[in-house]
This record gives structure tokens, sequence and C-alpha cells, in this order.
């Protein structure tokens, strides 16, 4: 079956590439009539990203009948999510397709306190909120607590699965495994074999996910794992003394994120090494950071719109048909190669 481009969907209605460029990344300046044919059209043609628009269709007719379906969804979170966050820019784009059906998303933050204690926090009112959205909680207990609520819940990432338990939810993650699966093999291709790993990958289940990709790829190629290059923390006041203490470096070192990424690098140049001259880096969530530190760091892109847009999905859906299957989602990523892993072919 042919892939639906957005030059398709304009050419069945007329219009310019960059109108239902608009349209479907919710860009300001388009009229609502004018978005609303558009997103129709691709839902016609089966333009991937907009199979979600199904599930608006249902929940706009569930509000004009019944008003209960209208209010806030929470979204609540152990973290401060800034600016370099992925985070950060799929709730921009989630709020704003929320917002167009009648929702409000309203942050709560759980306190350290809240975590100890299992109680909510006091600005959650649990006869206003329809919906939940957790992202960056990790703490297992917690989060079981929250899935007993009794209201659609998504999880975006979560706590690790090393023991095999799934929290009785709805999860999203980004793919974690081929662009460190591809990269691990373009560089023992490259004659690059000595591969270490940094991060706590019992942080979440990313991380986890990341870290098992790494050795996995490592095994499928029957390249060993040098447990001294495998730095299991995210510390960045360990890394000095812990590169500064070893007598050699790895031909390469995946971080479980940018952030770690680039605690490394600045922790390597603080010990008189370069990169990639003495050692290649790879990030993962292309952050921000990780086009403005120097040398570029090479990275895995997550794609926050789609999983915005997976997110919307999931949440609608499962206040539709609460008896839904719990389902976990993984949206693509893609594998960019910067600076920080370049090698010399001379």
């Amino acid at each position: 079956m042919k892939k639906v481009t957005i030059q398709d969907i304009a050419d069945a209605l007329g219009i310019s590439r960059n109108t239902v460029s608009k349209a479907i990344n919710n860009s300001e300046g388009l009229a609502d009539a004018t978005r609303e044919k558009i997103l129709q059209k691709a839902v016609e043609m089966g333009y991937k990203q907009f199979s979600y628009a199904r599930t608006y269709t249902g929940i706009r007719a569930l509000q004009a009948e019944e008003p209960e379906y209208c209010g806030e969804i929470a979204l609540l979170t152990a973290a401060f999510i800034n600016h370099f966050h992925f985070a950060s820019t799929m709730l921009d784009k989630f709020q704003r397709e929320v917002s167009q059906l009648g929702f409000t998303l309203n942050t709560h933050r759980v306190t350290e306190a809240n975590l100890r204690e299992k109680s909510l926090p006091l600005t959650f009112r649990r006869d206003q909120v329809k919906a939940i959205i957790c992202i960056e909680m990790f703490n297992r207990s917690y989060d079981e607590m929250v899935c007993e609520l009794g209201l659609p819940t998504l999880f975006v990432d979560g706590p690790v699965k090393r023991d095999g338990y799934s929290l009785p939810s709805d999860q999203l993650y980004m793919d974690n495994t081929v662009g460190i699966t591809r990269f691990v093999n373009d560089m023992l291709a490259a004659g690059q074999r000595r591969i270490g790993f940094v991060g706590d990958y019992n942080h979440c289940q990313s991380f986890y996910e990341r870290y098992t990709a790494f050795r996995m790829a490592m095994l499928m190629a029957g390249a060993p794992v040098d447990e001294r290059f495998c730095f299991c923390h995210n510390h960045a006041d360990s890394f000095i003394e812990q590169l500064a203490g070893m007598d050699e470096l790895p031909d390469v070192f995946i971080c479980a994120n940018d952030f770690v990424a680039g605690d490394l690098i600045r922790g390597l140049f603080s010990i008189g090494k370069t990169v990639p001259e003495d050692v290649r880096i790879l990030g993962f969530d292309d952050a921000p950071e990780s086009r403005i530190i120097r040398p570029a760091l090479s990275t895995v892109h997550i794609h926050t719109q789609i999983m915005a847009f997976t997110a919307v999905q999931m949440l609608l859906s499962r206040m539709k048909e609460p008896s839904l299957d719990y389902r976990v989602v993984h949206t693509e990523t893609d594998l960019i190669y910067r600076d920080s892993t370049k090698i010399d072919k001379a």
C-alpha cells in the first residue's frame, strides 16, 4: 500500500503543501474551517499521523451529548521539566491538541513527601480530573497507586521493568532499540570494538531499554563488553574521578541521554581528553544542548510531535473505551551522526 504524503493530501484538495503542513503541525495563521477540512481529508486518505482523528470525532460527539467529557487532563510529574527536556516540546503540542477538544491541561508537581506518603498533590482534585498523563514518574509503588484511582491514565516512560512487571496502564515510549543497535553495528564495522555505556539503567524503562539494546547488539555481533567501560550511574561529579582512574579509554561511549553525554564530555575535557580524538560519544534525545555543545553531539532524535499525537490518541481512546486492553506503544526514532563520533579514515 502506497504511503500517503503531505503532497498527496495537498493535491487531493488543490491547495499548497505548505498549507497542509500548517494544519498537520497545528501552526497558527490558518482558519479553523480550513484546518478541519485538511485533517478530515488526511483521515480519509489514511495519513499515518492522523489515525487518532477518528477518536477525536468520537470524543467531540460525546462532548456534545455528555458535557462531563470536557474538563481537566492532569499532568503528574516528579521532576521540573525545562525547555531542554524532550517532554517540554511534546507537552506543548499535546496541550494544543487537547485544548482544541475542550480539555485543559494542568500540571501537578509530585513532591518527595507525596512519594513517601503515597499522597496526591494538594492541587489535584479527583472530581475535576477526566484523565491523567504521567511524565518523569519512576516510583513504581506510587505509580501503582495512581493506576488505582480508576481514571484513564497514560505513562510517558515509566519505572524500569527489570523484574518483569509492568504497570496496569497504557504506556508510551520512544523506540530505544533501533538507533542504538544500528550505531553499535556501524562502530564495529568501522573497527571501533571497545564500546561502553554510561548511565543508570535502573533509572527508568527507557534507560534500561537503551542499555539492553547496547548489550544485545554487542552480543549478537560477537563483541565482548568490557565492564570497565560501563558507568552505571548518572552522577557528573563521579565521571571525572572514574575517568581519571582509568588506564585506557574505550573507543566509544554510548550515553543514556544527551545530558549524561554532556556531563561526560565535560569530564573528559577536565582530564585533558578530547572528543572524538580520544573517545567518541553518542547521546540520546536530540535535546537542544546536543546541537550547541562542542563537538556537536551524535544522538538519537525523538519525534516529539508524533509522541504528542500518539499520547492524545491513547488517552482519548481510553476515555471512550475504558475496557480496552492496556497498550504499550513505541514511536519511531532516528539516529543522527554529528562531530562527536567522527572517525578519521586516513
